[in-house]
Formats: structure tokens, C-alpha cells, sequence
């Protein structure tokens, strides 16, 4: 039960396109079975509404005020619309290398175990590979995201380009919600340790606001939300409780 995707990387790094193939293709048989009824369907809209942790609690940190996010709200709704809102399947959302089992004992598919998948709902289906590949937590290399990417769109049957400004959208989608909630988890719960991770999902947001259908997005973002620069890491830390609420 110690096989964590993480730990087996960290151990070694040379296993980490062939157990992110593994989840990849897990992944595409998850989406290839009809979901359960019942779970949550959100609208482009919901999603967008989701991200507003970003200007509503990083920004705030960052700069004292919350910000108009009208323009924001709009940029990704239309970018959601047009580019990440076609039919759904099952998404789990904490779909990552620490929620990830290896298996070793068992053949196939059945080699990968999944964790904390209490959150899971209908999505889009980049949602969950963006969620393995743009890990908060650790730095996928360049090379394997790029394969996995290939290989999710290539057994889909999903048009490249296409394809991309979709992984593009979800993750900027993403990476706008997980700033916002770890500023709040700071500024409310004390919990700083969540602020080292900020700049490598920063860095993952630029990396998908560079597509360029986000580019009107792109410019609302560069408006509100100022990069993580060590001060403002530091102005950020300075607002936390001293005693972490748990």
C-alpha cells in the first residue's frame, strides 16, 4: 500500500512515463463507461463561478481589495463555452500522482488503485488528465505531458488542435481555482504550507493562458491577479492566523 505514484517517481524518475501511461489509460476507461446518475452536472458558467477564488481570495491577499471579476466571470465562461463544454463523462477532479496506487501484483488496468475520488462528478473529459499532469504538488517533465496528452487525444479520437486549446482552457480553469483556494486556506486556516505551492501553479497557469485562444482571458488575468513574486508570498503569509485552524 506504499506504491504512491509520487514516492515511486521521486524514486525513480525514469518510471514516470510508464506509470503515467498506465493512469492516462485508466483514466480513458473510466470515461468510456456511462457515469452513475446522479452526480453533479456544472455549466461552463458553474465552472467559472468556481475560479472566482482567484480574484476573490488571491487577489484579495495579494492587493487588500477584491476586485471587480466581471470581465473575469465573462473571459472564462465564453472560453469554457467555446472550448471545454461538449458532452460529459465521469471526472474524479483529484486525479494525481498522490492519489495514485501502484499495483504491481495485478495485470492491465487493474494495476492502477485510485484514492479520494469522493469528489467525483460529470466533466469534461481533459479535466482529469490536466488535473495528472499539472500536478500542484510536483513538476511533470515536459516531454511525458506532451506524450500523454498525444496518447489521451490519439485513443479518443479528439482532433489535435482541438484538443489542445481544450487542455488549455480546463487548465487555466483549474490552476485560477487551486491559487484562490490556497490564498483562502492561508489567510483563513493559517495553513502555509500550501504557499510554496503557489508559484508552480502560477507557472502552470501562464503556461495555458500562453494558448492563444485564451488570450482575451489572458489580458483580464494579467489585470487582477499579480505573480507570486517572494514578497507577496511573504505579504500573504504575514495575514495568516498564527495557529493553524485545522
Amino acid at each position: 500500500g506504499d506504491d504512491i505514484f509520487t514516492r515511486l517517481v521521486e524514486a525513480d524518475p525514469g518510471r514516470e512515463a510508464e506509470l503515467y501511461a498506465a493512469a492516462v489509460d485508466t483514466l480513458l476507461h473510466l470515461q468510456s463507461a456511462p457515469p452513475p446518475e446522479g452526480l453533479p452536472n456544472l455549466s461552463a458558467e458553474d465552472w467559472a463561478r468556481a475560479a472566482g477564488f482567484a480574484p476573490d481570495w488571491y487577489a484579495f491577499a495579494a492587493t487588500g481589495t477584491r476586485p471587480d471579476a466581471t470581465a473575469f466571470q465573462a473571459a472564462l465562461s465564453e472560453a469554457l463555452r467555446t472550448h471545454a463544454d461538449g458532452a460529459r463523462v465521469l471526472i474524479l477532479r483529484d486525479f494525481h500522482a498522490e492519489n495514485l496506487l501502484w499495483l504491481p501484483g495485478r495485470a492491465g488496468l487493474a494495476r492502477v488503485g485510485l484514492l479520494d475520488f469522493q469528489l467525483g462528478q460529470l466533466g469534461q473529459p481533459g479535466y482529469d488528465l490536466v488535473s495528472l499532469l499539472q500536478d500542484a504538488r510536483r513538476d511533470v517533465s515536459p516531454a511525458t505531458e506532451a506524450v500523454m496528452i498525444a496518447r489521451f487525444a490519439a485513443a479518443s479520437h479528439a482532433d489535435p488542435a482541438a484538443f489542445a486549446a481544450h487542455c488549455a482552457t480546463l487548465g487555466a480553469q483549474r490552476a485560477l481555482r487551486i491559487l484562490g483556494v490556497f490564498a483562502r486556506l492561508c489567510l483563513v486556516g493559517g495553513k502555509t504550507r500550501y504557499l510554496p505551492l503557489i508559484p508552480r501553479v502560477w507557472g502552470q497557469l501562464q503556461q495555458n493562458l500562453a494558448h492563444p485562444a485564451l488570450a482575451e482571458l489572458r489580458a483580464v488575468c494579467d489585470d487582477l491577479l499579480p505573480a507570486p513574486t517572494p514578497d507577496l508570498l511573504q505579504k500573504i503569509e504575514d495575514q495568516c492566523p498564527p495557529t493553524p485552524i485545522p
